[in-house]
């Protein structure tokens, strides 16, 4: 392996295995770059970001910029004399005074292939889509948004099973070490990359905090795939009795009756097409459970309505 002096740019989750990656190989991490510190929590307390946390745990010097914009602030990187910098779920658009600085240029980790589900949001919009698989593409930057050339990519199936927290934690796992290949391979001139060209390209648009609302006029289908893509956050619920109800698991099934209408005692509700079975639900507060266990404390009758 060849040992690189490099940047890394990461702000979320998904960003650390590749991190702690490119510190297990032994690669000269000269900065971390990541979102600032930002308030969480019910104490609203300024929490680092767990990249942040990795590069502290390391010793790593960490820069937390509000934008790249600024010249003083593109000259400290460039004085870094870096071979490459590394992204994944970073947050902001790198200039392109930025982009060209290192010797081997900028190599981005993405949660999909490319060119389909470009932007933000490419593991939620996925699994809504119904696509049978995704995966992770190792790019090298360009100013455009995902569009440059292709390094590497593999492909991960999307099952029925498949959560965007599950789907997310494979492909990190896998983009770290995809990472290091494509590292390796433009180091040595053995891995060139190719354009993405026109054909197949969508747009994976940021998922927002109420996009999680169920509208019953939908088809089961689609609602079945927000309960999983929305998995955890921002989370589908519906309106009930003046409580936020969370639907963490359900099931397509065969049944009709108008959109909203709870069908049966199985917590089954009709929706524009077919019907979803609640399966695990969850009040305000409290721990998810199954819907049987939460009929219990808080009923849904047969011939109500959900909204």
């Amino acid at each position: 392996m060849t040992r690189l002096a490099l940047a890394f740019f990461g702000s979320a989750a998904f960003s650390v295995p590749t991190l702690a990656a490119l510190f297990e190989a032994g690669h000269d991490v000269r900065a971390v770059y990541s979102q600032p510190p930002r308030a969480a929590g019910r104490g609203h307390k300024l929490t680092r970001s767990p990249v942040h946390v990795l590069a502290d745990e390391r010793g790593v010097p960490v820069r937390t910029p509000t934008s790249l914009k600024d010249e003083g602030e593109q000259r400290h990187f460039a004085d870094l004399t870096l071979d490459a910098a590394v992204v994944a779920a970073y947050g902001l658009i790198l200039p392109r005074a930025m982009l060209s600085a290192p010797r081997l240029g900028c190599l981005n980790v993405h949660a999909s292939l490319l060119p389909r589900w470009r932007g933000a949001a490419p593991i939620q919009r996925a699994i809504l889509a119904g696509d049978a698989e995704t995966g992770v593409t190792i790019m090298a930057m360009e100013a455009g948004l995902d569009t440059g050339p292709i390094l590497l990519s593999q492909a991960v199936p999307i099952t029925a099973e498949t959560t965007a927290a599950k789907l997310q934690d494979s492909l990190a796992q896998l983009g770290g070490k995809m990472m290091l290949e494509a590292l390796e391979g433009v180091a040595a001139g053995s891995l060139q990359p190719r354009p993405q060209g026109d054909a197949g390209v969508t747009y994976a648009t940021k998922v927002e905090r109420d996009d999680g609302r169920i509208d019953w006029q939908q088809p089961a289908v689609v609602i079945e795939r927000m309960v999983r893509a929305f998995d955890p956050w921002p989370a589908v619920w519906f309106s009930c009795r003046g409580e936020r109800i969370r639907v963490r698991a359900g099931a397509v099934v065969e049944a009709e009756g108008p959109p909203g209408t709870v069908l049966d005692d199985e917590a089954t509700v009709a929706c524009g097409s077919g019907a979803l079975r609640l399966l695990v639900l969850q009040r305000p507060g409290r721990a998810a459970m199954a819907a049987a266990a939460f009929q219990r404390g808080f009923p849904l009758p047969v011939g109500s309505s959900l909204g």
